[in-house]
């Protein structure tokens, strides 16, 4: 079945990790994918592996390369129905050591191309578009040396209630997936011991992987949740949950 058959679907940060995983299902899914990358050979690499990804080079904490995916995309197809934000960093800072530059390039990426990722998109969307925003369980557990990149997410959560609000009498939908430890290349480069660790505080007893995260997004993408708008769809083997 083809869930997103002529959808034509922007995915932020699309390449690599979960991103990688969102735009390659949604391709499978029937989607034409726009996915973005700051790095252009990624993204080329990215697009060559799998039919129906157009890779795009944007940091998605410049408005202006934002903007310029938006104007290649309405060039191209005149809408979006789907729009993903995926885009973020996580680095370790505790408080004595927040620099002004770590909570800058920190909010930047992942809130600051949240917010103009999503006006962006509205404005090539019609009634029945949706809106996935990726968060995190860092959110709302309080990491030691992860509290920047803990209330980036949780500005996340927030505005998806705004969002879903405002946003239903135009008929989008605002959704976010919250996934816990997930492996990626990003946690791949950790020690044996930290995964360890991690995986010991998932009640499932692994960390997840990016396919699951990307089966997640798929269905809040799809009319398969055409009733849910505001939502936390948390995928964490249970870490925060229980």
């Amino acid at each position: 079945m083809s869930r997103l058959a002529n959808n034509i679907a922007l995915v932020v940060g699309g390449v690599g990790g979960i991103g990688g995983a969102v735009s390659q299902r949604f391709a499978r899914e029937g989607a034409q994918v726009y996915a973005t990358s700051r790095k252009e050979a990624d993204g080329a690499s990215a697009a060559a592996s799998i039919g129906g990804i157009r890779a795009v080079q944007a940091d998605a904490s410049s408005s202006r390369d934002l903007n310029r995916v938006f104007e290649q995309i309405k060039l191209e197809q005149g809408r979006i129905d789907v729009l993903v934000v995926n885009a973020g960093l996580s680095e370790y800072a505790p408080l004595e050591d927040i620099s002004e530059d770590h909570f800058d390039r920190t909010f930047g990426l992942n809130v600051r191309s949240l917010v103009f990722a999503a006006q962006g998109a509205i404005d090539l969307m019609q009634p029945g578009g949706t809106i996935v925003l990726i968060g995190s369980i860092a959110g709302y557990i309080g990491t030691k040396g992860y509290g920047v990149y803990g209330a980036t997410k949780a500005a996340v959560r927030s505005f998806t209630r705004t969002w879903a609000n405002e946003l239903a009498p135009k008929g989008i939908r605002v959704n976010v997936v919250s996934p816990g430890p997930t492996d990626t290349a990003m946690m791949a480069a950790a020690s044996k011991e930290i995964r360890d660790a991690l995986s010991g505080m998932i009640p499932l007893g692994r960390m997840g992987r990016p396919d699951e995260v990307a089966a997640a997004v798929l269905f809040l993408a799809s009319d398969e949740s055409s009733f849910t708008t505001g939502a936390e769809l948390v995928v964490d083997g249970g870490m925060a949950q229980v």
